[in-house]
């Protein structure tokens, strides 16, 4: 076994990695780049090793610092974990040629899979079911079209060296071919330096699953059961459940089987996962290999006990594995919740800064947070937003998604936006809750957006009562100040108004007789009566406790005279005033915000990569204004109606701040 290994990451993928690593026994070397100096894979490591500047084109893409940093450190092996080199033959030869392990399959197996028009032409001769399409390498966007016509529309057009959405276009027309060969071609050369694009048949209500497959290079090779990846948004995953809702026993295993086939025939070892499209009659197609631990590897160790990154590490060793096909067996349900650093309510838009406040559920037998965060540190521009994978794991699929659901509440994050309230608005969405999924499934669900209103609807009574309990323990602390002259008495009066989002809610509470917690008041909401007890203390940002015997979390913030609550994904700003205070607020006015109705606005943090208008110009609703380029994806902004260019505030090559403005109009 190696005595250290140094990884070839960053973030939570390098913590967990590191997490196994000492459990075992392992040393651990970090690298980082200017940007992570204080990062928690650095702290977390025994060594680390500084590889250049922030761009991960200047540090974490170097091959040639990764392996100085081995010979330096005399790590004996590099786990690469997901993304970055991960996937580059050229990592894994320089690694052999200086006598370091990889954790991770072999040179030919990697340059195999890693091209998707290679890999669909071995797995049809190995007998691998694959989806209809053009596998040549197209030219141009006239041929494109061509190729699309032939196929038929809907036709997915892709980046060949693709991965992580991009490069990924769908069209249903001519035009969108043409304007969908351009984008997935500019950012397939700007993500992976290949600018190649294939198309093939877009399978419609589709599903994603993959086989988790497990190969020791020694003759076993197994698969793990799958994962039902189908809920996604922009072609990036956002929960992962394993096994799938959707599979029968059949199909789990044809699907393994070929999973196991593929593997095989490219002589795989280490783990690795075969991603398949499955339509509404279980019929499924492969669409690629990867040669790589996958982001949502911790719902298939949950379900089957494994722990995947230990299996890689001894693989790499040359242990055999000790377990067979039959030794497999899938014990309950896990899901997955990606959280990212991200703005739902403004159409995703990433958010950088620092965590001011950052507290994750507490880890249980049935709640595991894979973070490379912490309270204090900083979400870099350089970098993708993850937070943190959540998952939690139950009996059934029903247990899992109610305590993903409580595990989202306690989830704490300030300083930063974050898709927590759109995480919460999936666990409700009772389609989801009944398993009907399909890749479509966000864009189905959320047309528009994902806005407030697509919030699960909740009985306000919960938070009218916990913010009356709130400010009640508020108000006992106050009348016990220190000081105060001889005789003075202060009565906490029992009857307050809660204001609720702009909504009077008189509110009636005092003691509870017999309260099992520190806490316990009766409280009536008009007309009806609740119970709450709680542990709370003052200044603790979770309010944790029973409202008429169901358990609730639900965070506070202190704003001004009142305080912002968040439960069930939701939000809500409420004051709790005195009956006279609460009808002289109904009399103040509210300032309205300014009209940038006439502006063009910066949707995100990002590179203005062209402008499309001049000062003067007229333009149509739906005309391309701009392309702003924002964690490597392009993003077209159109004219939202026709006017006529008045000013241009931006010029192209230059970074844009969130709302920043770049085009005024007339």
């Amino acid at each position: 076994m190696f005595e250290k290994i140094l990884i070839a990451n960053r973030g939570e993928i390098a913590c967990r990695v590191i997490r196994t690593a000492r459990r075992m026994g392992i040393k651990t070397v970090a690298v980082y780049s200017d940007a992570d100096r204080n990062a928690l894979h650095v702290e977390m490591a025994d060594e680390a090793v500084h590889i250049g500047a922030a761009p991960s084109a200047q540090s974490y893409l170097l091959i040639d610092r990764i392996v100085d940093a081995c010979r330096k450190t005399g790590a004996q092996a590099v786990h690469p974990g997901y993304g970055f080199l991960s996937e580059k033959r050229e990592f894994q030869e320089a690694l052999a040629a200086a006598g370091i392990a990889f954790i991770g399959p072999d040179a030919h197996a990697i340059q195999a899979m890693g091209d998707k028009i290679e890999s669909k032409k071995l797995a049809k001769q190995a007998g691998v079911s694959t989806v209809p399409g053009y596998l040549g390498v197209i030219a141009d966007d006239g041929e494109a079209v061509t190729i699309a016509r032939d196929i038929g529309y809907p036709v997915m057009i892709k980046a060949s060296a693709g991965g992580g959405g991009k490069g990924m276009r769908v069209a249903w027309n001519d035009e969108e071919a043409r304007e969908g060969f351009r984008s997935a071609q500019n950012e397939a050369r700007s993500s992976f330096a290949d600018d190649r694009v294939f198309v093939e048949k877009y399978i419609q209500q589709p599903r994603h699953i993959e086989i988790q497959v497990l190969a020791d290079g020694q003759g076993t090779c197994l698969y793990l059961g799958e994962r039902e990846c189908s809920i996604q948004r922009r072609h990036q995953k956002v929960i992962e459940e394993a096994p799938s809702p959707f599979l029968d026993a059949a199909t789990r295993k044809a699907m393994g089987e070929q999973a196991v086939a593929l593997a095989n025939a490219v002589q795989y070892k280490s783990a690795g996962t075969v991603e398949f499209i499955v339509d509404a009659e279980r019929n499924f197609y492969f669409l690629e290999m990867n040669t790589r631990l996958q982001v949502e590897h911790p719902v298939t160790e949950l379900i089957t006990g494994l722990d995947l990154v230990e299996q890689m590490i001894r693989v790499a060793a040359g242990q055999k594995l000790t377990i067979r096909q039959e030794d497999v067996r899938l014990h309950g349900w896990a899901v997955e919740a990606r959280v990212y650093a991200e703005d739902p309510f403004r159409n995703f838009l990433p958010s950088t800064g620092r965590l001011t406040h950052y507290r994750p559920p507490a880890a249980d037998p049935h709640v595991r947070v894979d973070t490379g965060v912490f309270e204090g540190g900083e979400i870099s521009m350089y970098y993708d937003p993850m937070i943190a994978k959540l998952c939690t794991w139950g009996s059934t699929r029903d247990a899992a998604i109610g305590r993903m659901r409580e595990a989202l509440d306690q989830y704490y994050i300030r300083g930063v936006s974050h898709n927590i309230p759109f995480l919460a608005s999936l666990m409700a969405n009772q389609r989801f809750v009944d398993g009907r999924l399909t890749t479509n499934f966000i864009a189905e669900e959320y047309p528009s957006g994902f806005h407030a209103s697509d919030l699960p609807p909740e009985d306000p009574a919960v938070l009218i009562a916990v913010a009356a309990v709130i400010h009640r323990s508020h108000n006992d602390r106050d009348i016990q100040i220190s000081g105060k002259m001889p005789g003075s008495k202060v009565k906490v009066r029992d009857d307050w108004v809660v204001v609720l989002d702009g909504t009077a809610h008189p509110v009636h509470l005092h003691p509870a007789d017999g309260s099992p917690q520190r806490i316990g008041y009766a409280v009536d909401i008009e007309g009806r009566h609740h119970t709450v007890w709680s542990d709370w203390q003052l200044g603790e940002p979770l309010f944790r406790g029973t409202v008429n015997g169901e358990h609730v979390c639900v965070q506070i913030d202190r704003v001004g005279i009142g305080y912002r609550l968040h439960h069930g994904g939701a939000q809500a700003v409420v004051k709790v005033l005195t009956p006279k205070a609460a009808k002289l607020d109904a009399l103040m006015p509210v300032k309205a915000p300014p009209d940038m109705s006439k502006f063009l606005l910066s949707p995100m943090p990002g590179l203005l990569v062209s402008l499309a208008v001049t000062e003067g110009q007229e333009v149509k609703a739906g005309e391309v204004l701009a392309v702003v380029e924002a964690m490597k994806m392009e993003n077209i902004l159109r004219a939202a109606q026709d006017g006529t260019v008045a000013k241009i505030h931006a010029a192209p090559g230059g970074s844009l701040a969130v709302d920043q403005k770049i085009v005024e109009f007339a």
